[in-house]
Order: C-alpha cells, then sequence, then structure tokens
C-alpha cells in the first residue's frame, strides 16, 4: 500500500546545547517553533516566512531541500522537484538551534512524505553527521532533555524527561554569533583537571534532572572547557555566569555556541521580575540590547501536523500559534 503524501507539515522545537559543563552531548528542546511545509512539485519552490529568513537560499542548495534529497536517496526513491514553505520563531544564529531544527524539520517532513520508512535512530544518525554533535539535534527530534553522545561513527542517546518546575528564561542579545567563530576560540587541548572537572558536573547535572534535585543545578551548571573561552564574546557574560544564581536563577549558561544565555528557574519562584532586571541591566550595562523570553521545556520533539485547512498557506494555518 503506498502510504506516502503528496504535501506535509512539521513543527520542530528550538533546543539549547551544553548547559553548561555537557558540552556537545546534553541538549534541551524549548517551545519556540519552526513550521516546514513540504510537497512533491513540478518545479523546486522555496518559501521562507519572515524577515529573519533573508538571505536563506531558496534554490536547490537550500538546506532543508538538500536533507530531504539525503531521506529520498536513503529511501531508494526519487522526488528532484519540491515546493518547501518554512516560517521560523526560532532566531538564526543566536545558540537556540536553529540549524538543528531546519534539518530535523527537513529529514522529518521529506520521511513522511514518502511514508516514513525510515526510523527516527536513522534521521538521528543522519542528523548527527550533518551537525557533527547530537545535542540539538537529538533534543529537536526526541523533545526532552537529551543526553548523548557521538563517536564520529554513531550516535547514542538517552531522552530525560523535563521536571514540571523548570522554566527557562533566555536572554538574546541583538546580534548574531556564529557557531564557527566560537569553536574557533577554544582552545584545541584542555588540562586533565578541567575534563575532570566538566566530567564530574556534567554527571552531577543529569544526576539531578533525573532526581529532581534542582537544588544542586546551580553547583553542577558550571564549565571550565567552553565558556571561559567564549566569554569575550558576549561582553556581560562573564557576570551572568557568576551573579545569576544570586538573582533567582537555578542555574545559568550559556546557550550553545550563544550568544543567547539562559537561566533554569522554578516556576513558583517568586523572583523572576529580580531576575529579569538582572539580566536586562547586567546587558545594558555592556551597551548590548537584548530580548527576554520564558520558555518551557518541550516534551515532544518534531510533530507531524495533521489538522490543516488545505485551501490556507502555511502562514495562515499557524499565525495563531507563532511568537514573534
Amino acid at each position: 500500500m503506498d502510504t506516502s503524501h503528496t504535501k506535509v507539515r512539521v513543527k520542530v522545537p528550538a533546543s539549547t546545547a551544553n548547559l553548561g559543563p555537557g558540552f556537545d552531548t546534553l541538549g534541551m528542546a524549548l517551545d519556540l517553533y519552526a513550521w516546514i511545509e513540504m510537497g512533491i512539485a513540478e518545479e523546486t519552490k522555496i518559501h521562507l516566512i519572515g524577515d529573519q529568513m533573508s538571505g536563506i537560499p531558496t534554490d536547490k542548495s537550500n538546506l532543508i531541500y538538500e536533507v530531504a534529497q539525503m531521506v529520498f536517496d536513503k529511501a531508494g526513491v526519487k522526488h528532484p522537484e519540491l515546493e518547501i514553505s518554512m516560517y521560523s520563531d526560532i532566531p538564526l544564529t543566536r545558540g537556540l538551534g536553529s540549524s538543528a531544527s531546519a534539518i530535523v524539520g527537513g529529514l522529518a517532513a521529506a520521511n513522511a512524505l514518502i511514508g516514513s520508512p525510515l526510523s527516527d535512530d536513522t534521521l538521528f544518525q543522519m542528523a548527527t553527521e550533518l551537525e557533527h554533535h547530537p545535542d540539538n539535534v537529538g533534543a529537536a527530534l526526541f523533545g526532552g532533555l537529551v543526553v548523548a553522545f557521538w563517536d564520529g561513527e554513531r550516535a547514542e542517546h538517552i531522552r530525560i524527561e523535563p521536571d514540571d518546575r523548570l522554566e527557562v528564561l533566555v536572554a538574546i542579545p541583538h546580534f548574531q554569533l556564529s557557531t564557527e567563530k566560537a569553536r574557533h576560540v577554544l582552545p584545541r587541548e584542555q588540562s586533565l583537571a578541567n575534563a575532570v572537572f566538566n566530567v564530574g558536573h556534567s554527571s552531577v547535572l543529569v544526576a539531578a534532572f533525573c532526581t529532581g534535585r534542582l537544588d544542586m543545578i546551580a553547583r553542577a551548571m558550571k564549565d571550565a572547557l567552553h565558556q571561559p573561552y567564549r566569554a569575550a564574546l558576549v561582553p556581560g557574560l562573564a557576570k551572568i555566569l557568576a551573579e545569576a544564581t544570586d538573582h533567582g536563577a537555578l542555574g545559568v549558561a550559556l546557550s550553545g555556541a550563544g550568544p543567547t544565555m539562559l537561566a533554569l528557574v522554578d516556576r513558583n519562584s517568586s523572583r523572576k521580575e529580580e531576575l529579569e532586571q538582572f539580566l536586562l541591566g547586567t546587558l545594558k550595562e555592556e551597551q548590548i540590547e537584548a530580548t527576554l523570553m520564558w520558555l518551557k521545556p518541550d516534551r515532544h520533539g518534531v510533530q507531524l501536523l495533521t489538522h490543516f485547512d488545505e485551501q490556507c498557506t502555511l502562514f495562515e494555518n499557524i499565525k495563531g500559534d507563532v511568537r514573534l
């Protein structure tokens, strides 16, 4: 039986990686989304909706088109012409997994378009190989908190259900920081002391998430491998890392490669406004404007959407759900 579709739509979450010490190994999905519509066409057309999508290719060099063709090649089918529409609330090159969402969304949409012959694990392996680390793509694909590794050949992951008490406050500076630039400042070699520091802190952080020990997050989120070296790229980061827990955060970290910073917060905290003012005030001292956003962990990962008005555009169908 042919289970393929002529048009599909997916919703894929943003993600934050590292969470401090879990460099390239810890990721968490967030309830900020991108939506992708994909259909088989006679001629390739790519529609990118929204001002922040300017500059992204709208021909066959588009990342979503390219990963879709990887799915088709893997499945042994050919669909060289596609019509793709995308809208995203996830800011680009800010450390919130925009490239991972595009990769995972493109893989999932293409797979659904041909009847889902590829398993989630196969999509995870393909996404990890494209990103070269599994944290963002794992979170975007599976939702929740993801602990993962990639040995260059195969990725493995374990998903952790996020604690109901967790909320996330992100401070998104109004400047972009490429992952390549943020990785370039990292030393090629690290001391044994730094390695032991991060292994211990990352292990305790995962244990804290698994056991609900929110009181351990502040100490466990400390990092020695990447944040000290990236602090010069994000003015105010050093102060925020050192002092945010004094203003109501459970823990604080640079989100991925930055420049976004995130604070984990107890949803019942009475100090949310204090934390907001601390983050904005610290960045203002450095002449940096930023947008604050309260988010929650996404628990679903990428989702295939089934309730759509076929007579409406992608944006008309989702406009009640968008944030930005």
